[in-house]
């Protein structure tokens, strides 16, 4: 018997598109997100080395410029050390004309217009303050202390005088009363507030020589423990203009800063004379000073 021919369908296999997702593969695809992800970290990382050279330049560069700068600042402070140190002029300063300059006064009565150094601190330009000037330029490079020029003493505890009221003969009525006018309002200030009085704020003791003025005041400064500022009124005399009241303002500065002080003018009659008696400009201007201060 005969059978009848088979007839096979030629159908390609199917391809990789046609199969479920599961069958696809993933190989290919996680080769080339890794790829990428690694090219984008070298370029970070090139990046980052590029940043890292151009700051160790500017490092570099830097502490070169602050080698200079260290090298500068030492030739700077060896110059002004040079300029303080060479033979210099006392001046007194008068006043500000701007930040840079200033006019000060020399002792031989002449007034400057001057440079300022600008390491000199503005805050210690004061009228009447003591300064070094450069001998040449008359260039102002230093401030002086005040007490650097001043002809006042301010006698500590040990050097005060160890007279006594004892060593003074008679005067018992002068004793008493300068030992309520000077003494009293130091040692008991709380009796004169009590009753509501003011103390005098000076004592004017005269005189024929040798009676004890100077004395009592000596005895006076052994019994309190303020500090005593002895001066002589001719001092105040001088023979250039500003020089006299610069010496009283002297004064009564040393006693503020010392309070509480006692003031012991000797001789006072030297600049004591009558209102408008004055033979001299150095008096004329001593004597204000003195009243107002």
């Amino acid at each position: 018997m005969a059978s009848a021919p088979m007839v096979v369908d030629p159908k390609p296999p199917p391809s990789p598109v046609d199969l479920p997702p599961a069958s696809f593969p993933a190989v290919r695809s996680d080769a080339l997100f890794s790829g990428e992800e690694e090219d984008d970290l070298y370029g970070r990382l090139k990046s980052l080395q590029r940043q890292l050279e151009f700051i160790n330049i500017q490092e570099e560069y830097v502490k070169d410029e602050l080698k200079n700068l260290k090298r500068e600042l030492l030739r700077a402070q060896e110059e002004v050390k040079r300029i303080q140190s060479v033979p210099l002029v006392i001046g007194q300063f008068m006043e500000m004309v701007d930040q840079n300059n200033g006019i000060v006064g020399s002792t031989t009565g002449s007034n400057y217009y001057v440079r300022i150094l600008s390491t000199i601190n503005r805050e210690l330009l004061k009228p009447s303050a003591s300064v070094a000037l450069h001998r040449h330029s008359n260039a102002l490079v230093d401030v002086l202390p005040p007490e650097a020029d001043s002809s006042i003493s301010l006698l500590s505890q040990s050097e005060k005088p160890d007279v006594t009221y004892n060593d003074i003969g008679g005067c018992d009525i002068q004793k008493q009363e300068i030992r309520e006018a000077v003494e009293l309002p130091l040692t008991h200030h709380e009796l004169y507030k009590q009753i509501g009085i003011d103390p005098p704020r000076g004592v004017l003791l005269y005189g024929p020589p040798g009676t004890g003025k100077t004395m009592l005041a000596k005895a006076v400064a052994n019994h309190t423990t303020a500090a005593f500022i002895r001066v002589v009124g001719s001092e105040f005399v001088q023979k250039y203009l500003g020089e006299g009241p610069r010496m009283v303002r002297d004064v009564f500065r040393l006693a503020k800063e010392n309070a509480p002080a006692i003031i012991f003018i000797d001789e006072v009659d030297a600049i004591a004379t009558a209102r408008f008696d004055a033979q001299t400009g150095a008096d004329r201007e001593v004597q204000p000073t003195t009243y107002s201060s």
